[in-house]
């Protein structure tokens, strides 16, 4: 695609990889690009040396910053915002209703990451992003909230039982710092968010988690090798990655450029020079003990990882160093064991992003993961195609001495067995799609629940599986001991006036469609999805699991995007 005249959204845009990729995409002329960071003092000087260095760019720069994975209402400038989140109880609560509850309008509305995708966001005036680069470490993020230590904690506050203990505050922190569902509401966001937005290309740079070693990865956070935090990043990475593949996957939604370039190194530098040591915006102070000072380890007290000891010096820690983005302030001896040949070693961010820009322009870099996996995963096969109708042939065989086999829950979910079984009892009765058409949906709710009592085994097998029978009421159902959904929609056979009337729309647009295809165009165009397509003649049959694939298709939005 053509980036000038387009919107760009980077986000982590201060980082080290993040500011390269700004700066591959400010030769490209978009109309604005919006530099987003943790914090404020980081996006702005990222947007002042950016500034300095395209001062004739025609593009408007802007910096917005905060933690993408909270609500907009809860940022901060300069500080990370989550811990105040977990601190405050009414915040707390409802970041947890946000990371487990079911997504919606408003905590889609209410996140920071949405409204700078959508443009909601005040500084950036409605204006949506065309372009998204993610160079955020999302798994590192989300990782090393370490739920092993929260676990341990929890563990000990449940052996020793202190009276003070808040339980509804520690299971709320431990539910908060959960991988999986933190991910999968990241994604939720994110997907969505760009489909509003109207985003037509989305870039992620992702991460091995482990600088690309294996297993043996000899860094760890001082537990067991190899670590478990570190292997919880490369995990999160990896679910990640297979999310993205999905979102690729997801046809005539979102964008139709999705890709991820996955660095397997360390990734440097940004500067080199002598001067103070920071982390995280605070200073190293330097603390002296001297040998007088010493300490028994035979004491437990003096074995803990944090407490008053040593002294002061009120001075700061200044040294020679290689600054290498988000991992931080190395020390010349850091640098040379990581990036040694055997180790890390490591890749630099300009490379990273000119490989960025050339897939979003329609280049092949050879380093997107997501066409990788597209290239090796097996798909459906011609084999497998060829050997459906004979399975299918034998089933039908087995059903003519047996009765017809609908739906057992097993595969699920409960919408495709409703859908089965809706569509089955409108066979029993209609026998032909434009029988069912020529009734009132009132006439139909009745005659289906006839059939439902006149037919105890029929009626046994739908609600022994977990699907109740709403009746035309409305108001009343059959039901056995387990009910697999919620609603209707979801998973109850509704035998309504109004569910007959939605049949009737399906039934119709079905036969339209074979009408189409059977008296117009001859040539492979068209998939043909119902047998008598395929045969080259309409019979108006009902085929339950046909009919049930095309509601999933055409309504429901779930057709397979790739083969």
């Amino acid at each position: 695609m053509d980036i000038k005249g387009k919107n760009a959204l980077v986000l982590g845009g201060a980082g080290l990889v993040g500011e390269a990729v700004c700066r591959q995409l400010l030769e490209h002329n978009p109309a604005r690009l919006v530099l987003a960071s943790l914090r404020k003092f980081e996006a702005e000087e990222a947007y002042q040396e950016l500034k300095a260095e395209f001062p004739d760019s025609p593009t408007k720069i802007i910096p917005v910053w905060g933690d993408i994975f909270l609500r907009a209402e809860w940022q901060k400038d300069n500080e990370h915002p989550r811990p105040g989140v977990l601190a405050d109880p009414e915040k707390r609560a409802r970041l947890v209703a946000d990371i487990v509850d079911e997504m919606n309008y408003e905590i889609l509305e209410a996140s920071l990451l949405s409204q700078f995708i959508t443009g909601k966001a005040p500084v950036l005036l409605d204006e949506p992003a065309h372009i998204v680069v993610d160079c955020i470490n999302t798994a590192t993020a989300v990782a090393y909230q370490n739920i092993y230590a929260s676990a341990r904690r929890m563990s000990t506050l449940i052996k020793d039982e202190p009276a003070t203990t808040n339980w509804p505050e520690e299971v709320e922190m431990l539910l908060s710092s959960l991988y999986v569902p933190q991910l999968v509401r990241h994604i939720q966001i994110l997907h969505e968010a760009m489909v509003r937005a109207g985003t037509e290309a989305y870039v992620k740079v992702g991460t091995s988690g482990t600088g690309g070693m294996g297993l043996n990865v000899p860094y760890t956070h001082g537990e067991e090798k190899p670590s478990r935090v570190l292997m919880s990043k490369a995990a999160v990475a990896g679910a990640q990655t297979l999310l993205t593949f999905l979102m690729a996957r997801t046809p005539g939604k979102g964008p139709h450029i999705v890709k991820e370039v996955k660095p397997t190194a360390l990734i440097a530098w940004k500067e080199v020079g002598y001067g103070p040591i920071r982390r995280g915006g605070k200073d190293f102070m330097l603390y002296d003990c001297t040998p007088a000072q010493a300490v028994s380890i035979k004491d437990d007290r003096n074995l803990a990882p944090n407490g008053k000891f040593g002294s002061e010096t009120g001075e700061v820690m200044e040294a020679v160093y290689i600054n290498t983005g988000e991992n931080g302030l190395f020390a010349s001896g850091d640098f040379a064991a990581i990036t040694a040949l055997g180790q890390m070693q490591f890749v630099t961010p300009e490379e990273i992003a000119e490989n960025i820009v050339a897939e979003i322009r329609g280049g092949n870099s050879g380093k997107d993961v997501i066409t990788a996996l597209d290239g090796s995963v097996m798909g459906p096969t011609f084999r497998a195609g060829y050997l459906r109708q004979a399975a299918i042939n034998k089933l039908q065989a087995l059903e003519k001495k047996h009765g017809e086999s609908v739906a057992f829950e097993i595969l699920g979910p409960p919408r495709m067995s409703k859908l089965l079984f809706e569509s089955f009892l409108l066979k029993r009765v209609y026998k032909k799609m434009g029988s069912a058409l020529k009734k009132s949906p009132e006439d139909m709710a009745n005659a289906l629940v006839d059939e439902i009592a006149d037919h105890d085994d029929l009626r046994q097998q739908i609600i022994s599986i977990g699907l109740p029978i709403l009746l035309p009421d409305g108001e009343y159902m059959l039901r056995g001991p387990v009910v697999k959904s919620e609603t209707a929609h979801q998973g109850w056979i509704d035998l309504t006036p109004e569910n007959m009337t939605k049949w009737q729309e399906r039934l119709t647009a079905i036969r339209e469609m074979m009408s189409e295809q059977l008296d117009g165009d001859t040539s492979s165009r068209h998939d043909r999805f119902h047998p008598s397509l395929r045969t080259w003649k309409n019979d108006d049959s009902f085929h339950i699991g046909e009919i049930t694939a095309w509601v999933s298709m055409y309504e429901d939005d779930g057709k397979r995007g790739k083969d």
